[in-house]
């Protein structure tokens, strides 16, 4: 009896190519997985979210700007000029950022905050100006600096160093207390010293999530939280101008001469934006009825020009930004870039809810800016450097500083693929 042979070549099923009967399902659906599971995932998230939401921002500032620099007998780009000034120099520092490792951040974590926290006792010297009651600016060789944006980063480097140190010991209170909250405290204390109680807020949330991903008992977690909150209820009624912000955000009634007329502003942008908004440049608010246009309410303006459409794209931004972040905490192996980037994303992102909340009305006006959106230099600068920081800590997970390099450099690309079409 002649021996039959299978005259079908049989191939070897790739990883993530796999036939439409087999195990594996679908080839798209594997590759769109094998994607998502990808080590260079966060990369991506992290760098396309920033850049994207850097770019939105200039164009917004550049918008909302234009009509009071024009009423205050400057250029119409006077204020985007400066924003992009110092996004050019948060650029490098992010790059540079970016590729420290974790072991940089570790070692020296003590000299960047007690470096920061020197910068911020700054104020309180002939160097210090003060705004709008509160004294937390610096004046050095004609550059205006808000040294508490250093603290915010500072403090969330030296946060995930400690912890990471003492995470196996977290479980007995007192190693959970000493010394992450006694050093915080101070930290926090000197800027509201100065009286920015907004700042301090966004301080708070960010000793927070350094503390929730560390894995401080819960028990520790809402005794230090309810602290937190008695204080803040404390810092509100004894200044004269934060409850009446507080009563005219409960109260509705928009005085001009208090949050409540921002508020009411800005809710009327958003409405008057519609779906798709006025179009861009088009705003009416901007024209010196809503104070902080290109500040504190920009979103406002971008609802109003760009609509709910331009308000969904924000927001979709800081979800993509704060995923990248929840990837790095899930699958870093080092704690301190874990902690870090804890508190990192519960500064950034929790900033960013706070600003929108006040913009739409759900929370009292604090005055805390939208980050990489709004106009102001140090805020800028820092909030780059630290996604750079969470960028190394992307660079660091499993496999992904293999597969950056395996790729070919963008120029590398570009020049053969021209190559190619001359030929």
């Amino acid at each position: 009896m002649a021996q039959t042979t299978d005259a079908t070549p049989r191939t070897r099923a790739l990883p993530g190519n796999d036939g439409v009967g087999g195990e594996g399902g679908a080839p798209g659906k594997r590759s769109r997985l094998g994607q998502w599971n990808s080590a260079v995932t966060s990369y991506y998230l992290l760098t396309g979210a920033s850049v994207l939401l850097l770019v939105l921002g200039l164009v917004m500032v550049l918008s909302s700007s234009s009509v009071d620099s024009l009423a205050d007998g400057g250029s119409p780009y006077a204020v985007f000029f400066s924003q992009a000034q110092f996004a050019l120099i948060g650029l490098p520092l992010m790059w540079l950022a970016s590729r420290l490792p974790v072991r940089f951040y570790h070692r020296f974590a003590w000299f960047i905050l007690v470096g920061a926290i020197v910068m911020q006792l700054l104020v309180f010297t002939p160097l210090g100006i003060g705004q709008g009651g509160n004294r937390n600016w610096i004046l050095i060789g004609g550059f205006t600096a808000q040294p508490s944006e250093a603290v915010k980063l500072a403090l969330a480097i030296w946060l995930g160093a400690v912890l990471a140190r003492k995470r196996a010991l977290l479980q007995d209170w007192k190693h959970s207390i000493i010394p992450a909250l006694p050093v915080a405290l101070v930290a926090i204390g000197v800027v509201l010293m100065g009286h920015d109680l907004g700042t301090a807020l966004v301080m708070l949330m960010l000793v927070a999530g350094a503390l929730f991903v560390a894995g401080v008992p819960m028990r520790v977690f809402g005794v230090a939280g309810l602290g937190a909150v008695v204080a803040v209820i404390g810092l509100a009624v004894t200044s004269e101008n934060r409850m009446q912000r507080i009563s005219d955000f409960f109260s509705g009634d928009p005085d001009l001469a208090a949050g409540g007329y921002q508020t009411l502003h800005g809710t009327q942008a958003l409405a008057t934006g519609g779906w798709f908004g006025l179009g861009l440049g088009q705003s009416r608010e901007k024209w010196s009825y809503l104070p902080e246009a290109h500040n504190d309410f920009i979103f406002a303006i971008i609802g109003e020009e760009l609509g709910l459409i331009g308000t969904l794209l924000v927001l979709l931004l800081f979800a993509l930004l704060a995923l990248g972040m929840f990837r790095v905490i899930a699958r870093h192996p080092d704690p301190v870039a874990q902690i870090t980037t804890g508190a990192i994303a519960a500064w950034i992102i929790g900033q960013a809810l706070v600003n929108m909340g006040v913009v739409v009305g759900l929370v009292p006006v604090i005055g805390v800016p939208l980050p990489l959106v709004s106009a102001g230099g140090s805020a800028l600068i820092m909030t780059m450097a630290a996604l750079g920081v969470v960028i190394s800590f992307a660079r660091g997970e499993p496999g992904a500083a293999e597969a950056l390099s395996a790729r070919p450099h963008v120029l590398r690309r570009s020049l053969a693929v021209i190559g190619r079409v001359r030929r």
